[in-house]
Parts: structure tokens; C-alpha cells; sequence
């Protein structure tokens, strides 16, 4: 359970930057796992610059920013009006054209980064003894939700936002620079993947192919959680957490069956998932 709070708290920062991108923007993010790759590649090499691993999650969730809101204003932002099978094929290339340039410069050898020296070790917690890196994973994690529910539920920004997942046209209806309001979006929503990437690093061995996976992990906790809301993807991972991590325990073979499963069980139950809004369409 512990493990799966971990994996849970981390797939829901990532989800939160998916559904972010995809409530406010409608893009379905196909490279948002690769983001997350690219996040924990900068951040080693942060560290292994500096030798810090503040910096090193600093420099990989700034990279990462950067980085996408580059890929919104030269890409991204000519498919709005496409077709969403468009938009999932230039996402789909844009994720392999970053996981074979991290290949070609990196090899295919994995790299690991180690804890810091305050996340060593094991923590005696009463009933049994846990990784002390695991436990600030969650508070770190923590800390970044809260720094995200605070942009989007306590500034101007995040009203506009949210105002944007319900209804894009009025927003720029408002004057608004709603384009504008895409790019800085799409900055938030890989910064949250580059975050959880160099984050995860200590945990799990960094390869140019670890977004794949989380990819898929992700776009169910979206799914179960609902399209486009925040707390949604908080609930969501912390729900998919548990059912991988426990049904690893018992059959590893079996932890996608029981993810999909749940994520059936919902949509058949809630099609618009724990927490979406209603669609519009």
C-alpha cells in the first residue's frame, strides 16, 4: 500500500498535466510520457553538473516547461482546428522523435540518479521499515499538487483556465489572448511531467522507453478520474496506484488486467469518469 501510494502520488501529477493540456487545449497529448522521459534525462544531467538534486529537479521541470512551450507555439498550435486523429499522430511522432533523440544521445544503457543524502536509507515507521527517498516522494509530490491547485484555483490565471476547459470560445469572446493562455497551458502541463520524471529518477533507473508505460497509466487515472479535472487526477492516481501496486503483489501478470478493469468499471458506472464535467459536445 505504500508502494502504491508512491507510484499513485506520482501518476497523479502526471495526469494532472495531461488533463490540464487536454481540458483546456482538446490535444491529446501522446508525447506527454516522452516529456516525462526528457524531464528525468535533464534533470541527470543537472546533477551530474552540479551534484545537487534541488537543482536537478529545478533544471528538469524548467527544461521541460521550455521545452513544450516551444512544441505549443511551432507545433502544437497549428492542430487546434485539425482533426483530433491529426493531433494524435503529430503527438505520436513528436514522442518518438524524443525518445530516439535521448537514445542517440544517451545510448540505450539505462542511467540512475541517487537519492540525496536526506533521502538514504530506511525510516522505521512502528509496524515495518520503508525507504526513506519513497516517503519525500510523497511529500514532494504533495508540495507540487498544492503549488498547482494553488495556480489554478487561487490566481487570475488559473480562473481563465478553468474558465477555458468549459468553454474556450467564450473566453476569447472576453478578449482574452485565449492562444496565449494554450502556450502557457502546455508549459504547465509538461513541466508537471518533467517534475515527476527527474522526481521518480532515484526510484526507477532512467531509459530512453520508461514514458511508454507511464503514458498508458496515465491516460487511464485521467479517464477514471474524469477529462479535465484537477482533483479528478489526484483521486485517479492514488486509486491506480493501489491497484497496481497491490495486484503486483500478488500477480504482476495481472496489474493492467485489474488497471482496465477499474477503468470499465467506471466508465460503465460514470462515462464522464469520478469527477468530469459534463461535455459540452
Amino acid at each position: 500500500m505504500f508502494n502504491g501510494l508512491v507510484l499513485g502520488a506520482l501518476l497523479a501529477l502526471i495526469s494532472s498535466g495531461l488533463t490540464i493540456i487536454y481540458g483546456t487545449l482538446g490535444v491529446l497529448n501522446l508525447a506527454h510520457g516522452a516529456m516525462f522521459m526528457v524531464g528525468g534525462y535533464a534533470g541527470y544531467l543537472v546533477f551530474e553538473g552540479t551534484g545537487s538534486f534541488p537543482l536537478a529537479i529545478l533544471g528538469g521541470a524548467l527544461f521541460v516547461m521550455i521545452l513544450g512551450v516551444a512544441i505549443e507555439r511551432l507545433i502544437i498550435r497549428h492542430f487546434y482546428d485539425r482533426p483530433p486523429e491529426d493531433q494524435m499522430l503529430v503527438t505520436f511522432g513528436l514522442a518518438i522523435c524524443l525518445v530516439e533523440l535521448v537514445r542517440f544521445l544517451f545510448g540505450s544503457l539505462s542511467k540512475s540518479v541517487p537519492p540525496p543524502a536526506w533521502g538514504q536509507g530506511v525510516t522505521q515507521l512502528g509496524f515495518m521499515l520503508y525507504p526513506t527517498y519513497r516517503l519525500a516522494v510523497v511529500g514532494i509530490v504533495a508540495l507540487a499538487l498544492g503549488a498547482l491547485y494553488v495556480v489554478l484555483y487561487r490566481t487570475r490565471l488559473g480562473m481563465i483556465v478553468r474558465a477555458g476547459i468549459e468553454d474556450a470560445v467564450m473566453v476569447d469572446s472576453l478578449g482574452i489572448n485565449v492562444f496565449r493562455i494554450f502556450m502557457v497551458v502546455f508549459g504547465i502541463g509538461a513541466m508537471a511531467a518533467g517534475f515527476a520524471g527527474i522526481v521518480n529518477a532515484p526510484v526507477v533507473s532512467l531509459s530512453p522507453d520508461m514514458g511508454e508505460a507511464i503514458l498508458v497509466q496515465t491516460f487511464v487515472v485521467v479517464v477514471i478520474g474524469g477529462v479535465g479535472s484537477f482533483p479528478g487526477a489526484i483521486l485517479g492516481g492514488l486509486i491506480a496506484g493501489q491497484i497496481l501496486s497491490i495486484t503486483s503483489m500478488i500477480n504482476p501478470g495481472y496489474s493492467y488486467v485489474m488497471l482496465f478493469a477499474a477503468m470499465t468499471l467506471v466508465l460503465l458506472v460514470r462515462p464522464r469518469g469520478l469527477f468530469g464535467p459534463r461535455s459540452r459536445d
